[in-house]
């Protein structure tokens, strides 16, 4: 190794771990606080006892701090992951959810592998924004539960919670407002004996460490056949939700993230958390978010915050339990509002009306199917389909005849594929009677077999019309697959030129 290549190595450990100690820790605080509602509620959707969805948060924590590709996110048991797994653990039990964990982790290793992060590419940033408001009003959504119709005691703790939350960075950016927020008012809820919600009326904190244990399901075809549909599905959803947080804290923090790594890291945590009772879990945005507005940039805060989380559940599970939900509600509501993209509702009246459609259905498939790859898949598709109707338009056909008449030039310009056929073929006149035609796509790109096929239509058809046809091949996109595929111009087919 030369030493350049040392030092480089470690300016990248230094920036990624140690540039930032102070914010990493206290951050870390933050998010711990925030992440044992939450593992604890996606517990309670998934069928399972808290711990899973708490050790669970612990593993993946610590573990891709070290393996992930993105400085400063959370990985931990979310509600996406959670809402796939309800059947597994009603119909099989829990054994089958941590071979399920593990099998989902060596899938993603495998995406990682074949680098198919690459394929972010192919989503719009219209479905990335509607990705990202959905996602806050899911946030937001979850919070009703836990104040509505609670009484206006709640609803005065929520208040109070939000007015610390933007009041203070005006007074002193010192320390997270979420910290100052969590706890200040549970001190106050002790000491005034208010009665509300509080963390300790979720559900049970566990009081042991996780274990390593192999799940204790049948080596056989058949556990596969039950656990790879889940786990395929947890894969890719847990993938696509990493992968777009990822993105969302590249643009906030201006930063890079390696997202073929973070794939392989996802694998590796599921792989772990599998292995230490936990269920599969992912990237989180709310608990990412709150870690950068808390100042926490770095791989430290990952680590701190999977570290703390454990060790308020076992040494200060007593005082945890006494943190008043409400406190909570109002850091999320917070996350959830900073969350949202507010500049997208006036954006809607000027966007084209293909992309504003696109951004309104990815926000309504996700907020009505509570699945954030259902959303983003309609998304996708829809854009596919408007990109589609677009490029239909591109294709153009121009005749040109000669000065005596008897030869006309046909000169194709744009793409030429599946959905642009049927308005390709529209702009010939195979009944004009000229003796000579030539078909010129050398300005055109020919994209796939059914280009070929529309070609050899064209061609047909005016050669039965008495014509005697050239085709000038594309310069570019289309030469070698219309050399290979076109049937006018193999051997045996009546004796026209190309």
């Amino acid at each position: 190794m030369s030493s350049q290549t040392f030092k480089r190595g470690s300016w990248t450990l230094r920036q990624q771990w140690f540039s930032n100690v102070r914010g990493d820790l206290i951050a870390g605080i933050v998010v711990a606080l925030a992440l044992i509602p939450e593992a604890i509620a996606f517990s309670i959707i998934a069928g399972v006892d808290p711990k899973v969805g708490l050790y669970a948060s612990f593993t993946m924590a610590v573990t891709i701090a070290f393996a992930g590709g993105r400085s400063g996110m959370i990985s931990a048991a979310t509600g996406a992951m959670a809402l796939l797994m309800i059947d597994l653990v009603a119909d099989h039990g829990l054994e089958y959810l941590f071979a399920a964990t593990i099998l989902t982790g060596v899938l993603q290793i495998i995406f990682g592998a074949l680098k198919l992060a690459r394929y972010m590419m192919f989503i719009p940033r219209t479905v990335m924004l509607g990705f990202v408001n959905a996602l806050a009003i899911l946030i937001f959504m979850a919070q009703l539960p836990h104040f509505v119709g609670l009484g206006m005691t709640t609803y005065v703790i929520v208040a109070a919670g939000l007015a610390i939350l933007y009041g203070l960075p005006y007074i002193t950016r010192a320390v997270p407002p979420g910290l100052v927020a969590i706890v200040l008012l549970t001190v106050v809820v002790v000491f005034f004996d208010i009665p509300v919600r509080t963390v300790g009326d979720m559900g049970e904190l566990p009081d042991g460490m996780p274990f390593f244990h192999l799940p204790a399901v049948p080596l056989n075809w058949e556990t596969l056949q039950i656990i790879f549909p889940v786990a395929l599905a947890l894969a890719l959803v847990g993938l696509l939700e990493s992968l777009l947080t990822a993105s969302i804290l590249d643009d906030l923090t201006d930063t890079p993230s390696r997202k073929n790594t973070e794939s392989r890291g996802q694998g590796i945590a599921n792989i772990v958390t599998g292995c230490f009772g936990g269920m599969a879990g992912c990237a989180m945005i709310g608990q990412s978010i709150i870690n950068i507005k808390s100042d926490g940039r770095g791989r430290l805060s990952t680590l701190a915050a999977g570290i703390y989380l454990l060790f308020f559940i076992l040494v200060l599970g007593e005082w945890v339990s006494l943190i008043p939900m409400p406190a909570l509600v109002a850091v999320m509501i917070m996350v959830s509002i900073s969350t949202f993209d507010w500049t997208s509702i006036p954006m809607l009246t000027k966007l084209p009306r293909s992309d504003a459609f696109v951004l309104i259905v990815t926000v309504a498939t996700v907020v009505l199917t509570h699945d954030l790859a259902k959303g983003v898949f309609a998304g996708v598709l829809l854009s596919a389909v408007f990109f589609a109707r677009k490029m239909v338009r591109q294709i153009h056909v121009r005749a040109e005849d000669s000065a005596d008449g008897r030869h006309r030039t046909y000169h194709v310009s744009g793409a030429l594929f599946f959905v642009a056929v049927d308005h390709f073929l529209a702009g010939f006149d195979y009944q004009a009677g000229v003796p000579k035609v030539t078909l010129d796509f050398s300005h055109a790109s020919l994209w796939d077999s059914s280009a070929i096929g529309a070609v050899d239509k064209v061609v047909g058809k005016l050669r039965r019309s008495g014509a005697d046809v050239d085709v000038i091949p594309p310069e570019y996109e289309g030469r070698e697959l219309l050399e290979k595929l076109a049937a006018y111009d193999k051997p045996g087919r009546d004796g026209a030129g190309h």
